[in-house]
């Protein structure tokens, strides 16, 4: 939340400045405003309402409602297969993808932290596309920490299990899934663990995957851009 507090306080500073240039005085933190602390740094919209409210400024609630609403339904598209793509085939090769793709999600989440969600897909037996919740650049020495977390994980020879629990289990145990009211009252729950005893990734998943990371080779992510509004995508391969 430390990198929250700074942005809002940066905030508070901007407006102070324009009030001085201008002369207008800026009373309200607009709904958009809010929702990228949210979605960006993890900060909750009643720690933004309460510093707001100690800095003499209101914050437009219905506009961070609506911010997080189209948040929402960019990743329902995802979730109910609207995005273009998918898994090219069940070969080897686009597997092995699929599982980096299930690890490059967890190194995004913990490297940026848990407001990172999937928001689309697309793997072909040479490379795969990733999109992901996420209000701005990531950082090359950003990128290095997810790399480094996929490869350790491939270095780790992590074999994956498919579980089928109900799905207040999962949820209540940390499983990563997003529009849980969608699935079955039984889901599929994917857990990666390496032969040091990490789980490098747990999350629903309707598969294929390797069974094991063994062979995978080296994980490498080529480019890093914007895909839309608060969507950033990822690119990356698997080198033998």
């Amino acid at each position: 939340l430390k990198d929250g507090i700074k942005e809002f306080e940066k905030l508070v500073r901007g407006f102070a400045i324009a009030f001085e240039r201008s002369g207008q005085k800026v009373t309200t933190i607009s709904g958009e405003k809010a929702f990228r602390l949210y979605d960006t740094y993890g900060f909750p919209i009643e720690m933004t309402e309460e510093l707001a409210r100690e800095a003499g400024l209101s914050v437009d609630k219905t506009g961070f409602n609506e911010a997080f609403q189209k948040h929402q339904e960019l990743s329902r598209t995802a979730s109910e297969g609207k995005f273009k793509g998918g898994l090219a085939d069940s070969g080897t090769e686009t597997t092995e993808l699929h599982t980096a793709t299930h690890l490059l999600l967890a190194g995004l989440r913990k490297v940026l932290g848990d407001h990172v969600m999937q928001a689309g897909s697309n793997i072909t037996t040479e490379r795969l596309r990733f999109d992901f919740t996420h209000g701005e650049k990531v950082t090359p020495e950003q990128l290095k920490a997810v790399e480094d977390y996929v490869n350790d994980a491939i270095r780790a020879d992590a074999t994956m299990v498919m579980k089928e629990v109900p799905k207040e289990e999962a949820k209540s145990s940390g499983v990563v899934g997003s529009f849980w009211e969608k699935y079955p009252d039984i889901v599929k729950v994917y857990t990666m663990t390496g032969s040091n005893g990490v789980i490098y990734t747990r999350e629903l998943c309707g598969g294929p995957h390797i069974e094991t990371t063994t062979g995978m080779g080296i994980f490498k992510i080529q480019k890093e851009e914007a895909s839309g509004a608060g969507v950033r995508r990822i690119k990356a391969v698997l080198v033998k």
